[in-house]
């Protein structure tokens, strides 16, 4: 918690003149050049994170959530400041927004330092932008609420109801398997996304948002909301109001955060069958908070708690069916006897006092289900282990193919994603449904962990009716894919994992039941491909020579090691 004698407003972080008086008289003569009179800064002030950009379209509606925050503030008593950081978008962003996602914490971060504000709101959406505010917001340390652009609303095409990303993919699929023609697809193209917001189904950026919810790092019902509705703007307005009354309070996000709050981060993701991308974003999360997680915390709560929320890739629904069911609300009180009630929220309550106002599930809808009549069984995620993954990997079973959780078969390796995009497709590689498709080249070290672990059945395959095949890499996928896809192996291939020892025809196993990924040769011919093993060059320069230099596997967040302190060392 702050100290009482840190000054507030106006007079924090004052530039360096060597002359404090000096600095505090120089920023009241430039604010005047604004319009802002001294009674003005007696307000506490409230920053505003703007994560605009018109390269992130699911941002399109970013100006009109940062005037309802202001809104809030100025109610309140406050005196907004809105300051733009990084704007990541998924789709327009090469090679992958995860290579960024550190630098936007640090950026964050650093913004918040330097810059006065006794409180911030974190505006944003898009996948990767979420988490990178969170951590920013644990490891800067003042008072932090989160507001989401929230989801897109469905889209429509020959009377199906559809949606951005899971329906893409699966159309995507049927064209690539020659069931649709270009006409077809480009109609699909143009119906996928009809509104701003971000992907209307549960992928990573309406995970990450239903994760801020639970730990309290954003107001209650403000993850389901659509971008296009007055619930969402009604939601802003008050998350500016609250960022006052946080400012006064000077409640923080590591007096908010504890153990059981990221305990019951995993149960709601699971209940959701969520993005496994949320997994790594956790535990960064965590561990700049200085709490340990685990794949085996994910797995304790995966034994837990089923499958609730019928929300694509995982059930049928969309985020617009979630929000009308009741949101996180109605499903945190379907949860409550899973739950850490002791679990703290910005509002300064314990999540057993949010909670008794909330209402259970009504028999009115199908959307959340009670934990008595659940949509799937248990362990929609779950983390593995073996030789192939030693450190650990993830498999979204919920999101699989049940033939294929247990499965042998041949291997077909490719070295990286453009390796796999050069030859996948070539029949002269003879892939059969039996095939164990591995790639590597795909960890953080190697390319930055892009979304290129769900690859691609081949077209020759497609066009014979084959939808999913066993997939191993230590890359990542879309949280709104599908298949029976293993990720997040590590060590990564590029540190010197085992994904680096696979040769085309090598036996790998894969037993789910089991928490097992397993390269199935004799240690003597691993220790001999081992000796020619050599590591891959750094990027020349920049930010990619820096991260490829620093960043921490996926099993410990993915993070740069010194943003990052372990558990051990946080102060």
């Amino acid at each position: 918690m702050a100290s009482a004698n840190q000054p507030t407003g106006i007079n924090r972080q004052l530039t360096s003149y060597g002359d404090p008086e000096f600095s505090r008289y120089l920023r009241r003569a430039f604010l005047a050049s604004a319009g802002y009179d001294r009674t003005d800064l007696e307000r506490p002030i409230v920053g505003v994170v703007d994560t605009s950009s018109d390269y992130n379209t699911c941002h399109r509606n970013m100006p009109e959530l940062i005037s309802a925050i202001k809104r809030g503030v100025l109610e309140a008593g406050g005196l907004p400041f809105a300051f733009p950081t990084i704007s990541l978008n998924e789709i327009l962003c090469s090679p992958t927004t995860m290579l960024f996602r550190n630098l936007l914490a640090m950026e964050t971060e650093e913004m918040i330092r330097a810059q006065p504000m006794d409180a911030v709101v974190l505006a944003g959406g898009c996948d990767k932008t979420v988490p990178a505010q969170m951590m920013a917001a644990v490891s800067a340390n003042i008072p932090a609420l989160c507001v989401v652009t929230g989801s897109m609303i469905t889209g429509d095409w020959q009377g199906t109801r559809l949606g951005a990303c899971t329906d893409c993919r699966r159309y995507w699929n049927s064209y690539r398997g020659g069931e649709i023609s270009d006409q077809e697809i480009e109609a699909v193209e143009q119906s996928l996304c009809p509104t701003t917001g971000t992907c209307m189904v549960m992928g990573s950026a309406s995970t990450m948002a239903c994760l801020a919810e639970v730990m309290g790092l954003m107001l209650p019902g403000g993850a389901a909301p659509p971008a296009v509705t007055a619930d969402r703007l009604r939601h802003a307005t008050a998350s500016g109001r609250a960022a006052v009354e946080l400012a006064t309070s000077a409640r923080t996000p590591v007096d908010v955060l504890s153990p059981g709050s990221f305990k019951n981060a995993l149960k709601v993701l699971v209940a959701v069958g969520g993005s496994t991308n949320a997994i790594i974003h956790l535990t960064a999360i965590a561990r700049r908070a200085g709490i340990a997680l685990s794949l085996e915390d994910l797995n304790e709560a995966s034994k837990q708690v089923p499958l609730l929320v019928d929300c694509k890739p995982s059930g049928n629904g969309y985020m617009e069916d979630f929000y009308k069911a009741g949101g996180m609300p109605t499903l945190l009180k379907t949860l409550e006897p899973l739950l850490d009630l002791t679990a703290k929220t910005a509002a300064g309550l314990t999540l057993n006092e949010a909670l008794q106002d909330c209402q259970p599930p009504g028999d009115w809808q199908t959307t959340i289900r009670p934990l008595s009549a659940s949509l799937g069984p248990t362990g929609s995620l779950i983390g593995l282990s073996g030789t192939l993954a030693p450190n650990g990997a993830v498999i979204k079973q919920s999101a699989a193919s049940p033939d294929l959780l247990k499965h042998r078969g041949p291997a077909v390796v490719f070295e990286s994603p453009e390796d796999a995009a050069q030859r996948l497709d070539d029949p002269a590689l003879k892939i059969t449904p039996d095939h164990v498709m591995v790639l590597r080249g795909a960890g953080p070290i190697a390319s930055g962990m892009p979304e290129a672990g769900a690859l691609p059945i081949p077209q020759y395959l497609a066009k014979e009716g084959v939808r999913d095949m066993v997939r191993i890499s230590d890359g990542r996928m879309s949280g709104t894919a599908f298949g029976t896809v293993v990720l997040h192996c590590t060590p990564e291939s590029a540190a010197g994992g085992p994904l680096a020892l696979v040769e085309d025809g090598d036996e790998i196993e894969l037993d789910v039941p089991r928490r097992q990924v397993n390269l199935l040769i004799d240690n003597r011919e691993r220790d001999r491909r081992k000796t020619n093993l050599k590591p891959p060059q750094l990027p020349e320069r920049g930010w990619r020579r820096l991260y490829a230099q620093h960043v921490l596997p996926a099993n410990l967040g993915a993070d740069l090691d010194f943003l990052a302190p372990g558990p051990s060392e946080a102060s």
